[in-house]
């Protein structure tokens, strides 16, 4: 039976695509499954898997529009309309083409909500359904919270809320989950998500979150899906996720109210990382929390070897456009 994970254990599984400069054969063989969807001006979009790119040039072209690959280059142009409300209907009959002769399981998780795809840092060139942009290993953005009390009998002075996802979920069912979090829609606000998300999942009042709630940073890192996530495993998840933190008031009790929570725990810290440490939390919500401990001096360059490592990793380079890249806390 496997040990305990390591810090940099619960990050290598969030982060779990190959660095060309440090694991080199890895990275090798992943590529030779990939390509890269880029734009007619050159900019990468994402990476496509192999069998992804098979069944969209099968796709009838009347449905898909004209598809460009090169195999020496493995890249791949698409969705090459003249405007942007033009680009995100196509792809909409692509993925609605698909998810009605069932071409992918991940289509059967279909959200009805729209996620972005950004041409520049700040363009966006169409939206896609949020099931699929896994599919052209785009991009994903969300928002991600951490709510905790102070408690003085407790070490480091406080508990932290962690949500348990609920068993009907289509991705990660069971599987334990930051205190709040959501997908990030075309054109939304990160701070207003969260809020929306807040309210949804918790009951986290408004005016309460408006007063508390504090912006804490982004993280970036590209994760791997597995079975867990529904659908085909090892698609390509590109991700940002702007993170912030909540100390709620001490007699404040959340209640799940959307159904896509089963729970919460008030959990003291040490609590929080034996779970870590048992794979107990989707991988995503584990990279926040090993976030918040370093922003909260409870993981430190003194006490944990891999600190650096886990630093880089919490905020990787990425080759594709979007507003990661310049680091503001909202959309404009």
């Amino acid at each position: 039976m496997p040990g305990p994970l390591s810090n940099l254990d619960i990050m290598k599984e969030a982060d779990a695509f190959p660095y060309p400069d440090k694991e080199p054969e890895a990275y090798k063989v992943l590529s030779d499954t990939l390509y890269t969807l880029i734009w007619k001006d050159g900019q990468p979009l994402g990476y496509m898997l192999d069998f992804v790119l098979k069944k969209l040039l099968e796709t009838p072209e009347a449905i898909r529009g004209p598809v460009i690959v090169d195999e020496e280059k493995r890249t791949v142009r698409a969705f090459e309309l003249p405007t942007e409300p033009e680009r995100t209907t196509l792809i909409a009959h692509v993925m609605g083409y698909w998810r009605e002769n069932k071409t992918f399981d991940i289509l059967k998780g279909w959200r009805s909500e729209l996620w972005p795809v950004f041409g520049s840092n700040d363009q966006v060139l169409y939206s896609v359904e949020r099931s699929g942009t896994g599919l052209l290993g785009v991009m994903r953005y969300g928002v991600h919270m951490t709510a905790y009390v102070k408690d003085e009998t407790a070490s480091y002075g406080m508990k932290i809320l962690v949500a348990q996802r609920a068993a009907n979920k289509s991705t990660y069912p069971n599987m334990l989950d930051n205190s709040v979090a959501g997908g990030l829609m075309t054109a939304e606000d990160p701070l207003e998500c969260i809020i929306r998300e807040a309210d949804e999942e918790a009951d986290i009042p408004e005016k309460l979150m408006r007063e508390r709630v504090k912006f804490a940073g982004m993280v970036t890192y590209i994760y791997i899906t597995d079975e867990r996530a529904g659908g085909e495993a090892g698609q390509i998840y590109p991700e940002t996720q702007w993170v912030y933190d909540i100390e709620l008031p001490a007699d404040f009790e959340p209640q799940p109210k959307d159904g896509e929570v089963a729970g919460f725990y008030l959990w003291t810290v040490e609590e929080v990382q034996q779970k870590l440490a048992e794979g107990r939390f989707k991988p995503n919500c584990a990279l926040i929390l090993i976030d918040f401990f370093i922003r909260h001096k409870i993981i430190t360059p003194e006490n944990e070897p891999d600190f650096d490592e886990i630093v880089r990793r919490l905020h990787r380079k990425l080759p594709f456009p979007g507003p990661h890249q310049v680091g503001p806390s909202t959309i404009s």
